[in-house]
């Protein structure tokens, strides 16, 4: 198997995030032991923002980083551990709501793909860049 960022790099999806990532300095701590629970923008999630959304936050990395972690659960969070309401503290210290009126939705977003398990996590892929 593979880290969270390996996994994110070789599904070839996420290159916007994966370069997002690097750019708060936070590879080594999503290659790191966790477990993290991930729920991951697609580029298109990232392409839906206004333009000059992305280039705007690669220029501030305070806001990105803040951004980046409001997308990070500790712990291993599956599908099966959700429930509708649920409240989950991210690691920017803000939290994520489970919605599962109408399939599994996090802050709005859809869940696209769940439980891509990871060395040092699990991956949930989404819809929506969430903004804290």
């Amino acid at each position: 198997m593979a880290t969270i960022v390996e996994t994110a790099v070789s599904a070839g999806s996420f290159t916007t995030l994966v370069a997002a990532v690097g750019a708060a300095g936070l590879v080594d701590t999503l290659n790191g032991d966790g477990p993290f629970t991930v729920f991951a923008p697609t580029d298109e999630a990232f392409a839906a923002l206004p333009a000059g959304t992305v280039e705007g936050l690669l220029a501030d990395i305070p806001t990105l980083t803040s951004i980046l972690t409001f997308h990070v659960v500790p712990g291993a969070v599956h599908a099966a551990d959700l429930s509708d309401g649920m409240k989950a503290a991210t690691v920017n210290g803000a939290e994520l709501t489970v919605d599962l009126t109408d399939g599994v939705k996090i802050n709005g977003a859809n869940v696209v793909t769940a439980d891509i398990v990871c060395d040092n996590g699990v991956i949930h892929v989404i819809d929506a860049v969430l903004l804290p």
